[in-house]
């Protein structure tokens, strides 16, 4: 918990500003919309979080969750019999995408960055090709009601949000996330003590794919179909882990943190965009985040081994 608060505090401070800005923020109608907003991006990052808690990158989902809504738009086409079969397919692409991820990861032992680097190359290139930049079809309001609808007065997004949420902090709490959490911290030392740690990865991997799967559903609601409705978001969720405090390079950090991190990122550009400073600047404060937060990672950390005397002189 005490990992948490101080994004937390960034937090309220944020939420107060925008309150000052526009008072209708908070009314609960206000307030819901913003979370309405923030719950994609919010996925993706409890999902990006098990990738870098475990000591790695995944730099696909972005183009990820365009192809997913460009491949629900063409197979749904306004066709409301095909909405759950392609709800289901989505969340089976997802998967089979950080399960290739992973395995390439950990079997082919090709670092992740290139690995989800070229797989967003691929997705990119795929899904351009296939739409030319025009993406065709339409969604259907079965699926779009997942973006826009809600169960009374709550949204959909909302409730998916809060349930996503659930299962990232319990998944973090049981064996699963300890042994996700050794791995990071140190993949020789717990592969020694018996953790299977390509299992470990390939999984978070996986669970990052189905993040962004989720995310797709929901943006593909609430924004309708684009050829860059993913555009950035892997960058956006990484700033979001690595704000809420989350170490680069694996073994620290809380699933509750990295997903206020990304709540706190999206009141960042809601107060700036009220205050009309350009959009543009979005990628701009999120490169300032992302090295900042290495930067004091790096000095706030100790190396993790420093040689004694008797082994200098061995060595040399």
């Amino acid at each position: 918990m005490k990992r948490t608060l101080p994004i937390l505090a960034v937090l309220v401070v944020l939420l107060a500003a925008i309150a000052v800005a526009n008072p209708f923020f908070l009314e609960p109608a206000g307030f819901l919309a913003f979370l309405k907003r923030a719950a994609p991006l919010v996925i993706l990052a409890a999902g990006q979080y098990f990738v870098i808690v475990s000591g790695e990158f995944d730099l696909s989902v972005g183009s990820l969750v365009t192809a997913e809504v460009v491949i629900a738009a063409r197979l749904i086409d306004g066709d409301e019999s095909a909405t759950w079969p392609v709800l289901a397919l989505l969340i089976v692409v997802g998967l089979f995408a950080g399960l290739v991820n992973g395995v390439l990861t950990t079997k082919l032992r090709v670092p992740s960055f290139i690995v989800t680097l070229g797989m967003l190359l691929i997705l990119s290139g795929a899904v351009f090709l296939w739409t030319g930049g025009a993406p065709r079809g339409a969604l259907s309001e079965g699926f779009r009601v997942f973006g826009r609808g809600g169960l009374g007065p709550l949204p959909w997004s909302v409730l998916i949000l809060l349930a996503v949420g659930a299962a990232a902090i319990w998944l973090m709490r049981a064996d699963f996330g300890k042994t996700l959490m050794a791995t990071g911290d140190n993949e020789r030392a717990a592969a020694l003590s018996g953790v299977r740690v390509d299992r470990a990865k390939i999984f978070a991997f996986m669970l990052s794919g189905l993040a962004a799967a989720v995310a797709a559903i929901l943006l593909g609601g609430f924004a309708g179909v684009s050829a860059q409705v993913g555009q950035g978001l892997e960058f956006s969720a990484i700033t979001a882990v690595v704000l809420g405090g989350v170490v680069l390079g694996g073994g620290r950090g809380s699933a509750l943190a990295a997903m206020a991190g990304a709540v706190t990122l999206e009141a960042l550009f809601t107060l700036l965009n009220l205050y009309g400073i350009s959009g543009a600047l979005e990628f701009t404060v999120q490169g300032v985040i992302i090295i900042a937060a290495v930067a004091a990672g790096a000095i706030r950390l100790p190396r993790k081994f420093t040689p004694r005397r008797g082994d200098a002189h061995a060595a040399s």
